[in-house]
């Protein structure tokens, strides 16, 4: 598996990392044996860069990855988790809080220190409290070694840019917008990258949107986007390939030239990491790009808080 600088980190992460949020059983039901041999499996492919948060699954993910890495050498993973969000509605940037989050994690991950802490879906929460509190917090615990590098996650990438530069954070990740729909992270991931920032894309599958199944039904992407997605889907069953090997293949295949160092894409399936790993191995059909994105342009970059014909501009 190729990697690639983490901005000024020093990390060397693959170009494909694991997304461990499936791990906490959000979607079904997840044993420790499959949490297990879908570690197993993306360790023996490369695949050593794990991102999980006590949000997903409640705690659940943590625990399922901190059991499936025991007795794993440390210093052959980087693992990166986060602070802040605890439920659906529930974030918490206060010392108090980041402090406590903190050491949970590390007991349920099974490790003294983590590589990369993230302020978890930072628009939601209290951005004084994660300015004068979190942040801050985060830089102790880096000076004495608890935690590695410090960064912030979120959709909202002006908001995602604004920060990382004023508080020179060590990585940002955003996630669904450098997908086939949406290519907004692009610019902002290079200049991020010029500034020294890493730049992780997650989900490059659109929290499902970009798959044969389509989106669910909570998935927040307007009708006329749901749309154009579906037809793409039917295009590349007509080709005979799987839309979501398209998608994956087109993040991957284009993220060095926008910064972007690495691309996070969940599972919780020995299956689905080995077909990630054969995708990521394979060329992308430029033909059946070139038809897709004549079938995204009306929609291309139309994000979840946009709707087509305003031009671009967020609705309020």
């Amino acid at each position: 598996m190729k990697t690639v600088a983490l901005g000024r980190t020093g990390i060397q992460v693959p170009v494909l990392a694991m997304g461990a949020a499936s791990l906490g059983s959000i979607y079904h039901p997840v044993s420790q044996q499959q949490a297990n041999d879908t570690v197993a499996t993306a360790l023996e492919h490369g695949v050593n860069y794990f991102d999980v948060a006590p949000y997903y699954g409640l705690t659940k993910a943590e625990t399922a990855l901190g059991g499936a890495l025991k007795g794993v050498p440390r210093a052959s993973y980087t693992l990166a988790t986060k602070v802040g969000r605890y439920g659906d509605s529930h974030w918490d940037f206060s010392r108090e809080a980041t402090l406590r989050s903190i050491d949970e994690s590390l007991v349920r991950l099974g490790t003294d220190y983590i590589d990369v802490i993230q302020c978890h879906d930072i628009e939601y929460g209290d951005l004084h409290q994660l300015v004068e509190e979190a942040l801050p917090t985060l830089r102790e615990l880096k000076q004495s070694g608890v935690v590695r590098h410090v960064g912030i996650t979120g959709y909202d990438l002006a908001l995602l840019e604004k920060l990382a530069v004023e508080q020179k954070v060590d990585t940002v990740m955003a996630y669904c917008t450098w997908t086939l729909q949406d290519r907004r992270l692009g610019d902002v991931a290079r200049r991020l990258n010029q500034a020294g920032i890493g730049v992780l894309n997650a989900s490059p599958l659109s929290m499902g949107l970009l798959t044969r199944g389509g989106a669910p039904t909570w998935h927040p992407a307007h009708e006329e986007v749901q749309n154009a997605c579906r037809a793409v889907s039917a295009l590349c069953d007509r080709e005979g390939v799987n839309i979501s090997q398209v998608a994956l293949q087109f993040a991957l295949t284009t993220a060095a030239e926008q910064g972007i160092a690495t691309t996070v894409i969940g599972t919780a399936s020995k299956a689905n990491m080995l077909d990630n790993v054969l995708w990521c191995e394979q060329p992308l059909d430029a033909a059946l790009l070139r038809k897709i994105d004549e079938l995204i342009a009306p929609v291309l970059n139309i994000g979840w808080d946009v709707l087509p014909g305003n031009g671009g501009k967020a609705q309020k």
